[in-house]
């Protein structure tokens, strides 16, 4: 029997997604958890074998929470399972120690067999999350930002607009955003602040003491 623990902030989908794995002999809905510090909570009391986790949580959001629980209960694996499907999204909760990477519109038959690989500890991602994080790994875009990258993103860091940013530089707003999307797709995000923190965590720039 597989343990399942159902991490999600609307009891609808709770409900949804324990009507659902009831219909399976061999998985278990063990527990329920609103937010994402009841999720580290429940998973270290209840000890499930797969915790089922949205992105977007109250008080822990999704990553914080696979993280911890990947530091405190490494035994537990976790799979996410969210509406949230940007390059941002995905690399943040595999970062994090996700065992696997759905969306909810996945057919029921694919959610089961996840859980069950999940379970066995294998890596679980969807066809539409495999073939982007395929896509970016065989992207031959360079890795290193160059030295006005580097100065563009240390400002946005800073918490500087396009607007100041240009003005600091030099150069247009439009000049900026330009730089700014080379730096995303170099970095395989989607936004500045993804950008800023898979830049902080990989040690490319840091803040200010």
């Amino acid at each position: 029997m597989i343990k399942v623990l159902i991490a999600d902030d609307h009891p609808v989908v709770r409900d949804g997604l324990r009507a659902m794995l009831a219909t399976q002999p061999d998985l278990e809905v063990i527990g329920e958890a609103a937010t994402g510090t009841q999720a580290v909570e429940r998973a270290r009391a209840l000890r499930p074998d797969v915790v089922l986790m949205d992105l977007q949580m109250p008080e822990l959001d999704g990553p914080t929470a696979i993280a911890t629980l990947r530091d405190t209960e490494p035994a537990v694996r976790v799979l996410v399972l969210t509406t949230f499907g940007s390059d941002a999204d995905i690399t943040r909760a595999i970062d994090a120690g996700a065992t696997g990477y759905l969306l909810k519109d996945a057919p029921r038959e694919q959610l089961f067999t996840a859980i069950r690989a999940a379970a066995r500890g294998e890596s679980v991602l969807s066809p539409t999350v495999a073939s982007r994080v395929l896509g970016r790994m065989r992207a031959p875009a360079e890795e290193a930002l160059s030295p006005r990258e580097l100065e563009i993103l240390g400002a946005v860091a800073r918490g500087l607009s396009n607007k100041e940013i240009g003005r600091r530089l030099y150069v247009s707003e439009a000049t900026v955003k330009t730089h700014l999307q080379r730096i995303y797709a170099k970095l395989g995000v989607d936004d500045r602040t993804a950008a800023v923190t898979v830049a902080l965590e990989r040690g490319i720039i840091r803040l200010p003491g």
